[in-house]
């Protein structure tokens, strides 16, 4: 019988990314001020443009820029975005397209139905923005144009800032505007959590549909292609967050296993263990949801002693969360309890606080305890001066270790990795 949703996608609001401007203009007015600076100007952003296969004409399946959709929810390729600070008009500049383009790709829009689509005071084309800009601007010498550039600290990528032809005719600040905006981001309103709720009440549907299909002797790929149908089928979701991770036995160890080079393509042995880490996105906003389960329906002595670490860690760290508490703590507690249940059960001996020390438990959890969520999978801002993510000499830490307890007789000074 087929799978059914009892969910139903969600009508995204406009008004959405109305608010998500006028949070913007908001603060950044208020840093203005308080810097000294006159409230004039334009925020100018670019937005996504579509890619070609290589050399080809396949033209691969556009998806937004994420600041660029936060502002503005714009899906197609192409546009500009502008927001006046002295009027806070907002202004879309659309591509002029060829008119073959309706023989092969469909429908020319008018501007007048992106204005009203995308709730904007104005659409113009985007070989007219140096004259709207000039035009709007209440300065007699080059107007400013606040870009966008700074770096996200999970990719180590810089965002792009703005480029089109004439761009010389403008003063250009490329400072001030990311770090506004990138923590406007940070804190979601009531219209953007209903959308990354959807994400995650479909994704987990689609994960429970999973579950109840897998079978030893199944390719991972298989699992993944349930997911997919499912959150596209029944959550209108024809984007993923991420590649879905779809790891069972040995390559559950690999922490984003499912890429080109190890493409979820294992058959699901009899006593493995699957952990699938796979989200559905809707309107941009996105969802992560990882689940491990044993692939025959049953765990073993080991298997479950692992799993009831993480289970208890998470727990504990649930449990002391509350306003005012630092992340890296959390993080910290939760290396704790891990290696506890591992001293528990044998897998590991000596002094857990030693360990802490040494940071032994990184060596168990490389990654970070967790991450923002938004529209994009690790969404960025959030982190307060001085006090950024743990960087850990991960690898080095277990080799370290690892030879010192082969050298040694005694297990004192070192940590004996008995599995």
């Amino acid at each position: 019988m087929a799978s059914s949703s009892r969910l139903s996608p969600p009508k995204v609001p406009m008004e959405l990314h109305v608010k998500n401007r006028e949070k913007l203009l908001k603060s950044l007015r208020q840093h203005l001020t308080e810097t000294s600076r006159p409230l004039y100007g334009f925020v100018l952003l670019q937005g996504g443009e579509e890619k070609t296969r290589y050399c080809t004409d396949h033209i691969e399946l556009f998806r937004q820029e994420s600041y660029f959709a936060y502002l503005f929810g714009v899906k197609e390729p192409g546009f500009y975005g502008a927001i006046d600070i002295a009027t806070g008009k907002s202004i879309l500049f659309a591509p002029r397209l060829p008119a073959d383009y309706a023989v092969w790709l469909g429908e020319i829009k008018p501007l007048s139905c992106f204005q009203q689509q995308y709730m904007v005071s104005m659409v113009h084309y985007t070989d007219e923005i140096v004259g709207v800009l000039h035009e709007l601007s209440n300065v007699l010498e080059k107007p400013l144009l606040f870009l966008l550039h700074g770096l996200n600290t999970d990719s180590n990528n810089f965002s792009k800032p703005a480029e089109f032809e004439g761009i010389e005719k403008f003063e250009k600040d490329l400072t001030t505007l990311h770090p506004i905006l990138t923590e406007c981001r940070v804190l979601k309103s009531d219209m953007e959590l209903a959308l990354i709720q959807f994400a995650n009440d479909i994704s987990s549907e689609a994960h429970v549909e999973v579950m109840r299909k897998t079978r030893v002797g199944m390719e991972e790929y298989q699992l993944e292609s349930i997911f997919l149908h499912h959150t596209y089928m029944y959550g209108g979701c024809r984007h993923c967050s991420y590649t879905c991770i779809c790891a069972t036995g040995e390559n559950s160890a690999v922490l984003h296993y499912g890429h080109a080079a190890a493409p979820n393509d294992k058959i699901l042995q009899d006593g493995d263990m699957a952990l699938f880490d796979m989200g559905a996105e809707y309107h941009f906003y996105g969802s992560d949801i990882t689940c491990s389960f044993p692939v025959n329906g049953k765990f073993t002595s080991d298997q479950s002693l692992i799993y009831n670490a993480v289970l208890d860690a998470h727990n504990a760290v649930i449990a002391e969360m509350k306003p005012g508490a630092s992340w890296v703590d959390m993080h910290k507690l939760a290396e704790k309890v891990i290696l506890e249940s591992l001293k528990n059960g044998c897998i590991i001996v000596g002094n857990v606080d030693d360990m802490m020390v040494e940071r032994l438990g990184a060596v168990f959890m490389p990654h970070g305890l967790g991450h923002f969520l938004g529209i994009d999978t690790h969404d960025p801002g959030g982190y307060l001066k001085g006090l950024e993510k743990l960087k850990e000499p991960r690898i080095e830490i277990f080799a370290h270790y690892s030879r010192a307890s082969r050298g040694n007789g005694n297990n004192s000074g070192a940590w004996l990795l008995l599995h």
